[in-house]
């Protein structure tokens, strides 16, 4: 079938599928670089996502076709493969299910996005860890401040250290007062979270601010304060704890 027979199937009206006479019209797809042939129907499997209505606007737009006349989407290509096993056969994806999940909420195909939020992956990060994250607050603040910190004291140094204080409770935080105001006397820069009302514990939020940050490309490992760092007062040791950034 010709790349012009294919442009006039695909400028018919978007009608519903079950009304559409050309859903076996095939088409080929450049998508961010990746090449992919599939049908009309099976981009428009799911009704009201948005990658259904692209069979129309991709058509329409001149400019939409790369130099060997394929129509082309401006995503990631590396997990578009993945979306059309689901669309053509409704097979779950077995790897990246992270990414699959980004793509899959981008062109919205609402089924495999809900059934992507039933897999461990996703549901331990989207429904546990960024509930609890959500609880404690000024978090993403405190990242933006710990990394704003660490670059600050990077200049020709091959570490740079930062110095945090987390509290769980409102007990744990009238144990670091002491040493809180000892801190602000000498002006010495701390990045304090809590406290929240959660299960997850003071390691747990360590281990998310370790891999929040890492995530941003830093390299980066957290562990008690050392005495050379600072010596909170009395019973306040587990509260203050280190965080060094590795830059070469």
């Amino acid at each position: 079938m010709s790349l012009t027979s294919t442009s006039r199937s695909l400028l018919a009206p978007c009608v519903p599928l079950g009304d559409q006479p050309n859903t076996s019209t095939v088409v080929k797809l450049n998508v961010g670089g990746e090449l992919f042939t599939t049908t009309v129907g099976t981009l428009r499997k799911i009704p009201g996502s948005k990658l259904a209505g692209m069979v129309c606007t991709l058509a329409k737009a001149s400019t939409s076709k790369d130099e060997e006349g394929r129509f082309f989407i401006d995503r990631p290509g590396t997990y578009f493969g993945a979306i059309l096993d689901y669309l053509r056969s409704g097979q779950m994806p077995k790897q990246h299910i992270p990414e699959v999940y980004r793509e899959a909420q981008f062109f919205e195909i609402t089924p495999l996005v809900k059934l992507l939020e039933d897999t461990p992956q996703i549901f331990g990060e989207q429904v546990a860890r960024k509930q609890f994250l959500l609880r404690v607050p000024s978090y993403n603040e405190n990242l933006e401040l710990m990394v704003r910190l660490a670059r600050a004291e990077a200049m020709a140094a091959r570490y740079s250290n930062v110095l945090v204080c987390a509290v769980h409770t409102e007990g744990d935080a009238a144990h670091c007062e002491e040493s809180l105001r000892v801190l602000e006397a000498t002006k010495r820069l701390v990045v304090k979270f809590g406290p929240w009302k959660a299960a997850p514990v003071i390691r747990d939020l360590l281990d998310s601010v370790q891999m929040d940050i890492e995530a941003q490309g830093y390299q980066v490992a957290y562990d008690y304060c050392s005495k050379k760092t600072f010596q909170p007062k009395a019973n306040a040791h587990e509260y203050f704890y280190t965080f060094r950034f590795t830059w070469w």
